[in-house]
């Protein structure tokens, strides 16, 4: 897609096979190209804190039948390094896209 110049890369999951420490350079390699190249990424993925570390926007889903709970604008400056995983704002926005999925924790 990036050989092609596609004004928008859709990404499904691309990073889910991964080890965590690769996973993690990946993330940044993505933001790196997107600063670059300012590209529109769709990117589905089922980690929340990927979600959260990556999108400007994050479209949560409902399990079946599929259906938008929540648009969330994700106020984070670009761009993110893994030590924004540490601040308080990166922690309230995973806590509260868990909640939309009833994930046990997410009234702490």
């Amino acid at each position: 897609a990036l050989v092609h110049d596609a004004p928008v890369l859709i990404m499904d999951e691309p990073f889910g096979v991964l080890d965590a420490m690769t996973r993690e350079t990946m993330n940044l390699e993505l933001q790196r190209i997107w600063q670059a190249q300012r590209k529109t990424v769709v990117f589905i993925t089922h980690s929340i804190a990927e979600a959260v570390f990556l999108a400007d926007r994050i479209v949560v889903m409902s399990p079946r039948p599929g259906r938008i709970l929540e648009v969330i604008a994700n106020p984070m400056p670009r761009l993110r390094s893994l030590d924004d995983m540490l601040v308080p704002a990166f922690s309230e926005m995973v806590r509260h896209v868990r909640g939309l999925l009833g994930g046990k924790g997410a009234e702490l």
